[in-house]
């Protein structure tokens, strides 16, 4: 079995000053660590946790080591998306992947021209009826305990590739997708539609014509080509209830000082110096309600509104659900990690204490309240799969 790195060192996160650079406490020392999967990762990298790391291959780069994964749990997963297509062609190529084994790899990186423009793919496959099969290669690690979701971040670019996989279907070409879910404990598989609606919508309509799979793979500290765990379930009808602009959100925000600050009707209200947790609702363009609250200058109408020009906006995180009782639920649950509240803010036309939480350290980087982020975004989907 093909191991697919000589030497792997332990170490532990301590930040990410970049997108594809990380911190690292090596034995004591701090060092810098080239990270090849520009994805958030929200959900994985928090202070302390274990990430797998190499010597870098270019002795003059800044970074002397490349990161290749990390642990969740106790679960090793691969985050070196640069081995995507060698795991893909080795899964492929000794019949792993349930359905595809007539499938062989013949090519790499191939390139298709189709009304004057060429596209690239990451896989040529064959098979004994000498019939072609365009293949694209996605690594995956946006999971819940049971679920796994792509992608992580925004990627319209991702979207017009799955049109363009749809067109070429269309014209005669066999297209298809295979996810690499890096997380053996994965059983079902959802575009997000939390992160990227209009991404969720476009792979709900060509997902019936392409030749896609989603597979959970599991890794071990070798990091030694992994072996494929179970194809991944597809509700797709989750899709068809909790895939709309709508449901309820939390903004993320920073207050470098303390401050007194008039709230419309409320009047004069204190807010100390740190991150703030804001949860709301909206029953419809819930997407414009977040970028409305992104932006300092506005008609004052929430509560949020009057604070919001004082403070750096971290993230807005939608949380698409038809729960009808979510944005009550999800504060006092924000409420339970949070390290204090701002009395009745945001909460007028409800029984909740509040709507506004606080806490010394970045929500972001704080797992107890992604943990709460994950719990609404996907692990209550359990009890509807």
């Amino acid at each position: 079995m093909k191991v697919l790195y000589d030497t792997i060192l332990k170490a532990k996160y301590t930040g990410r000053p970049n997108r594809f650079v990380v911190t690292l406490d090596l034995n004591g020392e701090s060092v810098l660590a080239h990270l090849p999967n520009p994805g958030r990762m929200w959900e994985l990298l928090f202070t302390g946790v274990t990430m797998y790391i190499v010597p870098h291959d270019k002795p003059d780069t800044k970074t002397k080591y490349r990161v290749v994964g990390i642990e969740r749990d106790g679960v090793v997963i691969m985050l070196d998306t640069n081995y995507s297509n060698d795991v893909a062609q080795h899964l492929i190529e000794n019949k792993l992947i349930p359905g595809w084994e007539e499938w062989r790899v013949v090519r790499r990186e191939y390139t298709v021209k189709l009304h004057g423009t060429s596209s690239r793919f990451d896989l040529l496959l064959t098979n004994d009826k000498d019939e072609e099969f365009l293949l694209e290669v996605k690594s995956c690690t946006l999971f819940s305990k049971t679920g796994a979701m792509f992608p992580d971040a925004i990627t319209e670019r991702g979207r017009k590739h799955l049109l363009h996989l749809k067109e070429l279907q269309n014209e005669g070409y066999h297209t298809g997708v295979l996810f690499l879910v890096q997380w053996d404990r994965a059983q079902w598989f959802l575009p997000d539609y939390h992160t990227d609606l209009e991404f969720a919508k476009t792979f709900r309509e060509v997902a019936p014509s392409l030749d896609w799979k989603a597979v959970a793979v599991a890794w071990d500290e070798t990091f030694t080509m992994p072996t494929v765990t179970r194809e991944c379930s597809y509700p797709s009808s989750i899709l068809d209830t909790e895939a709309h602009d709508s449901g309820v959100y939390v903004m993320v925000m920073h207050l470098d000082h303390d401050l007194d600050l008039e709230i419309g009707s409320k009047g004069m209200m204190h807010f100390k110096a740190g991150y703030y947790m804001y949860v709301g609702s909206a029953k419809a363009n819930l997407t414009k309600r977040i970028e409305r609250h992104k932006r300092k200058r506005k008609k004052m109408h929430w509560h949020l509104d009057y604070f919001r020009g004082h403070c750096e906006m971290i993230a807005g995180l939608p949380i698409r659900t038809s729960l009808d009782d979510a944005e009550c639920t999800l504060a006092d649950a924000v409420r339970g990690v949070a390290e204090w509240d701002v009395p009745k803010f945001g909460s007028s036309d409800c029984d909740c204490k509040s709507h506004l939480f606080g806490m010394t350290e970045n929500p972001i980087h704080n797992k107890a309240f992604m943990d709460v982020v994950e719990l609404y975004r996907m692990n209550m989907l359990d009890e509807l799969i």
